[in-house]
This record gives structure tokens, sequence and C-alpha cells, in this order.
């Protein structure tokens, strides 16, 4: 290889810090790698203010309406979110703790689970996730842009749509999303350490426009609203209760499974419980029940429709009063809150957890900052306006990865806090050969596979169809049944009312099965090496397993460790 392309590939690879300790490697970058006490920073505040983003956002305002359609009324709706909100900060607690602990966050964690090769698959797994649903992110937050953009300058609101019917995006929106995006590109720039003060800031500013929504509509509606008269219409108020349990879990479960992404920067390791205890169920709760109360009350000051959206609900006041200068501030501000509410959950969910896996993907060339960019490229690229335009069923699908993420969940808490009792070889996970006790046969761990994929089977067994002259009837066969698919294809035949009942369960049985298989696979093929501990930069041959043979005689090895870093 020339010189020349010697020295593009170096200059091409990842920034090192000072005097750093580690390598550049397939498996180690700085952002893989335990994060040194310099770079912790986050202490019970700095969660505190994790929390208030996570929990505070567009998707906690909106949940009331996918518990009202479950036919709970209001009041039931409420208790749901509660409890939904409580188990979620327990999971939050459960998936962050290895981070706290070992200060690495889910991708580097997946391969003591998966094996160094194996853990490729749930990394992708979650990397097409954020992707997806940083586009629909953006596309939401350019909306917020437009109508906070449109506050100020009102010919914007009934700007003329210069782009095609067929492209399902009008010219409003998009000049409203190249502004979205000229902000949060800068924002990936800010290393995840010293993300605390943004977050804050974005806090204050949603918090006035969910207080400032709610004030407007119980002082117009002179209260709640009638919808909060409202019965509950679920035939049965128990199920419709599990089902919105489960709807909460899955609305927050990439972020309880990437937990560790976050706690890694944690002071102590006690530093996120108290944030994920009370700040997670408390601002997921007071969000939840402004959304349903505001959007009850705004039902009845806007002639009877329902606007679940804020966004599209303070688009609407705005017309309501007749763009009038009262109305234009209001809507200004609160759709500036909208805005860096959109801005601050893309970077928690999606720009800095995606950024990290892609690293994983390629950790030489990849890093969080790069790996955002590359995510944002892709999510503006998917066109998430026709997504949300002309594919209904794909959004169903999408709302349905809770399949996916749930057995991942799984089996990462009965791996490492029953399997492993919270004991690592943290330096082992950045060896990748079988002289690292994690790569196991060829670098895969078949346990974690098949836990996977019976977690969810279940979720997505299809019933068929067979053609019976000129039509086509659904018959019910050996292997058939229905889950996603079925409610995919909205499928409403009463024989299969048990098996959407336990796809509408998804995270909760997902979650549980892997998390049983799993551990009954280690129980009955155990895996050695168990119990042992290293640090980062432990390169002791004495802590060593013994061999423990695979399928290639190389599962473990008791060779000498070699260093793949620099001490």
């Amino acid at each position: 290889m020339s010189p020349h392309r010697d020295s593009l590939k170096k200059k091409l690879q990842c920034p090192k810090d000072a005097n750093s300790n580690y390598e550049n490697t397939t498996w180690c970058n700085r952002d893989l790698i335990p994060i040194p006490p310099e770079r912790r920073t986050y202490g019970y505040v700095s969660y505190m203010a994790y929390w208030t983003v996570s929990g505070s956002n567009i998707s906690a305002w909106t949940v009331g309406s996918t518990l009202l359609a479950f036919g709970l009324s209001p009041q039931q709706a409420i208790a749901a979110v509660v409890v939904g909100g409580i188990i979620t900060g327990l999971l939050a607690v459960f998936c962050g703790w290895m981070g706290a602990k070992h200060y690495i966050g889910f991708t580097v964690a997946s391969r003591f689970s998966w094996g160094m090769r194996g853990a490729y698959f749930p990394v992708v797994i979650r990397v097409f996730v954020a992707c997806i649903w940083f586009g629909l992110q953006a596309y939401w937050g350019g909306q917020a842009t437009r109508v906070c953009v449109g506050a100020i300058i009102p010919g914007l609101a009934h700007m003329p749509n210069y782009f095609s019917a067929s492209s399902h995006l009008e010219t409003k929106d998009f000049i409203g999303l190249l502004i979205w995006m000229a902000a949060f590109i800068p924002a990936i720039l800010i290393r995840p350490e010293r993300l605390q003060i943004p977050f804050a800031i974005c806090f204050v500013f949603f918090c006035g426009t969910v207080f400032g929504l709610l004030i407007w509509g119980v002082t117009q509606a002179h209260g709640p609203g009638r919808l909060f008269d409202e019965p509950g219409t679920a035939p049965s108020t128990g199920w419709a209760f599990m089902f919105s349990l489960t709807a909460i879990m899955g609305a927050w479960g990439g972020g309880t499974l990437g937990q560790s992404d976050w706690t890694r920067y944690a002071t102590k390791t006690l530093a996120p419980v108290p944030s994920q205890l009370v700040a997670s169920p408390l601002t997921i709760t007071v969000t939840a029940v402004i959304g349903i109360v505001v959007t009850s009350a705004a039902r009845d000051i806007l002639g009877g429709e329902v606007i679940w959206n804020p966004i599209y609900l303070l688009a609407a006041v705005q017309e309501h009063y007749n763009s009038s200068s009262a109305a234009r501030a209001g809507v200004f501000f609160a759709a500036l809150g909208l805005v860096a509410s959109q801005l601050a959950i893309s970077l928690v969910l999606n720009a800095v957890s995606c950024g990290m896996d892609m690293a994983g993907l390629w950790p030489k060339y990849i890093n969080i900052r790069r790996g955002a960019a590359i995510m944002a490229v892709i999510g503006i690229a998917t066109q998430p306006w026709q997504i949300l335009a002309t594919a209904s069923k794909f959004l169903q699908v999408l709302s349905g990865f809770s399949v996916f993420l749930a057995p991942l969940t799984g089996i990462m808490l009965a791996d490492y806090h029953l399997v492993r009792q919270r004991k690592l070889k943290v330096n082992d996970l950045y060896r990748g050969d079988a002289s690292s006790i994690y790569w196991f046969s060829y670098g895969f761990n078949w346990r974690a596979p098949v836990a996977f994929f019976w977690g969810v089977w279940p979720m997505l067994r299809k019933y068929q169809t067979r053609s019976t002259g000129s039509h086509v009837s659904a018959r019910r066969l050996t292997n058939g049944s229905a889950g996603l698919v079925a409610s995919v294809e909205a499928l409403t035949d009463p024989e299969w009312t048990g098996w959407i009942r336990l796809y509408n369960l998804t995270f909760i049985v997902g979650l549980a099965i892997s998390f049983a298989l799993f551990l009954g696979l280690n129980l009955i093929f155990p895996v050695s090496s168990l119990g042992l501990e290293a640090d980062f930069n432990d390169t002791d041959s004495a802590l060593s397993a013994p061999h423990d043979s695979g399928s290639d005689g190389t599962e473990h090895g008791d060779e000498k460790k070699s260093p793949v870093f620099s001490v």
C-alpha cells in the first residue's frame, strides 16, 4: 500500500485523546472505552435533567390517545400512566446498572451476552430503529419549527405548496425541516458528557409550553373538558389496563434498553437511581395527564375536534384566533418549547445511542459524532413524510418494534444480573479472538439468538390463507396464529382475539420469555469463566479462564492475553 494511502487512512481514523490508554481497533475507540474518571460528569442533578427530557416530550403528551383508544376512561388512563412510569423507572435502574458500575454502553455490553461477533446483531437492530425514528422525529421537529416561525410570519402558515401532491411534503414543512436540521447538526458536536445544560434549557422551554397550554385550556373551557366525564368503553378494563402498561413500557423501551449509554457517565454508581425512580414516572405522568386535560379542553374550545398532537393543536389555536397578535405570541413561545424538546429527545434517544452503535460497527473510522451524522442522513433519506402519509401499515410495524427490543432487554437483564452476577472482565470485551472469555464459539454465544427467537416468535406468528374458488378464506393451521401481522392486517376475527391480546402485551411477554429461556439455557448449558472480573487496562493472564472448548475447540482458551491497547 502506498505511503500516501496509509497517510490518508490515518487521517480518516477517529481522533484519540492525548495520552490515551487505548488504540483505535476493530473493537475500540474513544467512545467505546469505559468512561474514564475525568469524563464522568453526570451527578444526581444531571440525571434529573436527562429524565426530564426523556419523560417530558411529545410522545408522553400523546400517550393518552393510545390509552383512551384501548377503551380506558381518562381517570383509568392516568392510573395506567403512573404504574407504567414506575415500571419504566425500575427497568431503567436494572438496565443502567452495568453502565454505572463498569462505565460501558449497550454497544459493548452486548458482547458478553451475544459474543464478540454476535453482538453486531442487536447493534444493527438498534441502528435501524434509531435511523427510522430520527427521520420521524426530525420531521415533527420541522413541523414544530414551521409553526414557530409561522407565528412570527403568518404568511408561512398559509404558504402555497410548490411541491407535487405525490411528494406528501408541503413547502412550509420543508422550510421548517431545513431550519430544524440547521439547529440539530451543530448540537451533535457537543460531547455527551457536556449536554446537561442544554437538557435543562430544553426542559424549561418545554415546561413553559406544557403549563401554558394547560392554563389556556382549563381557563377557556372552564375546566378539563367534557372528555373527562365520558366513561371507559373497554369490554374488559383489566385487559385494557395491561395493554396500556405495555404500551407505555414499549414507548420507552428503547430508552431503557440503552440506559447504560448514559449511566456510564455517572460520577457515582447510585447517581442515576433517584432520577430513574422519581423523575422518570413523575415527568411521564405529569406530561401525559396534562396532554389528556388539554386535549379534552381544546375539543370544547375548538369546536369538537380532538387534536392529540400539540404541534397541530398550536396551529389550530392560531387559526381559531385569526392570527391575532396575542395568539401569535403564545403560539410562538409554545412552539419554541416543542422545537427544543424535539432537539433534546433526538440527541438523547437517537444521536448519542445510534452514534455509539455505529461506532461499534467500525470503530477505527466512526465515533459518536460521525455516527450521528450518518444517522441524520439516513433518517432524512427515508423520507419520513412519505412514511407518515402513505404507509400506515409500516408505521404499525414500526410502533411494534418493541417486539424486537423487549427480548433484547430480557436477555441482557438475565445475563448481567443473574448469570454473571454483575461481574465482568471488561478488558476481554475489547479482544476479538479466542483469548477473550466472551468469544464463545467463533465469536457467537448461541444461547442469545435462541432466546431472542423464542421471545419474538409468538409476537410474529401469522395465520395463513388459502384460495377457495373465487375468494380467499382464513384458516387456522397448526403453525398459524396472529401477532404483529394480525395487527398490521387489522384482523378482527374472534378466533384470533387471544393472539392479538398477546401481541398487545408485546413488551411484557417478549421480555419475560427471553429472560426465562436465556436463564434456563445457561443453567442447562453453563458458560465458563463466570465470576471473573478485570478492569479495562488489566492484562494479567492469571485471570484467564480455563479452556472450554466450543464447536471449533476455541470457545474461550487459556492463552496468555495480549493487550489490544497501549498502556
